[in-house]
């Protein structure tokens, strides 16, 4: 388990505090970072969460006081007078975008809370990562409690539970422990309306992305004798169902639960041309490794990275190094 003494002296000895997570931001980042902004307000530090991107609309429900600013350059005169960056979950520091870059051009320190693996040679002050853990979530109960709180006030509950509840998807995922349970309870007993956050999240899905859902069914690939499914967007079904960039998460995991599916692919050609990848396993396949080639990385059965190709480039290339990469797990697997 990891030591949070030392990031709560960290944390309590700091006079302004930068509470930020990844692009497109999800359940666990701005759950977390919701959390311990009400953790700092109790402890009177001056704190702001500016994240690089819109909060989700599912999300709303944690920004309902506007409390999750998006990053503008006139927040930079209040930056710059931060003594710490708080990051959570966010994978790789290149994912915090223009925000990092103008942390970093301070030389303002960094403490990243994350449950993804880094490398060694990371950019952060401080680095607490814990690839056990379900959800980031997880980690800010354990400091919560390392700091004192011994039981959770209804904001932090909300914005853990969020987190834990999203990553675990809604507890159905491989990764949720007995630790997630407990740390749920933990916030149930704090008075969280478990049935209102299941609902903002998965039954708030606007007319355009279920028509976006639709032309993805409709045009659904498979390969490797059905172990594979996989799926494209691009600008023109957008278009087409009137949706918008954010509204294809979640996809590649309703793709996943597709009888004898092993691994669901995303391929969405983005607005500035890059490709974005995701990659969903049930768990009988290792998929990290080869977002790690494609220059991305993420857990051991959830993965993604960003291409500079576009679709017809893109597609045969993950494809192919997919599928090198399960002929040799089903060689050696037991």
């Amino acid at each position: 388990m990891l030591n949070w003494t030392p990031i709560v002296s960290l944390i309590e000895s700091s006079r302004r505090i930068l509470l930020t997570t990844h692009e497109n931001p999800d359940g666990d980042g701005l759950g977390t970072a919701y959390a311990m902004a009400d953790f700092l307000r109790q402890r009177n530090i001056d704190h702001r969460i500016m994240i690089p991107s819109q909060v989700p609309v599912e999300y709303s429900f944690l920004n309902q006081d506007g409390r999750i600013e998006t990053y503008r350059p006139e927040h930079q005169s209040w930056i710059e007078k931060a003594d710490l960056c708080i990051i959570f979950d966010v994978g790789d520091f290149f994912r915090l975008r223009e925000l990092g870059d103008f942390v970093r051009s301070r030389r303002i320190a960094t403490l990243n809370i994350d449950h993804h693996p880094h490398p060694e040679n990371h950019p952060f002050s401080h680095n607490m990562v814990d690839t056990t853990a379900a959800a980031t979530g997880e980690m800010v109960y354990d400091l919560l409690r390392t700091a004192g709180v011994d039981r959770l006030s209804r904001e932090m509950a909300v914005g853990i539970y969020t987190a834990i509840m999203t990553d675990t998807g809604s507890f159905r995922y491989n990764n949720t422990t007995a630790r997630s349970h407990l740390t749920a309870i933990a916030c149930m007993e704090a008075g969280v309306n478990t049935s209102k956050i299941y609902q903002s999240v998965y039954e708030n899905n606007s007319r355009e992305r279920i028509a976006l859902l639709g032309l993805i069914l409709s045009s659904l690939r498979y390969e490797q004798n059905g172990e594979v499914a996989w799926f494209s967007i691009d600008g023109d079904m957008l278009r087409r169902a009137h949706a918008r960039p954010e509204d294809v998460d979640g996809f590649t995991d309703f793709v996943r639960s597709v009888r004898g599916v092993e691994v669901a692919v995303m391929f969405f050609e983005r607005p500035d041309g890059t490709c974005r990848i995701n990659f969903r396993s049930k768990g009988r396949y290792v998929i990290n490794e080869v977002a790690k080639q494609l220059g991305g990385g993420g857990h051991a059965f959830a993965a993604g990275a960003v291409l500079q190709d576009n679709l017809a480039e893109a597609i045969p290339k993950v494809k192919g190094l997919l599928a090198r990469s399960m002929k040799a797990q089903a060689e050696t697997a037991p």
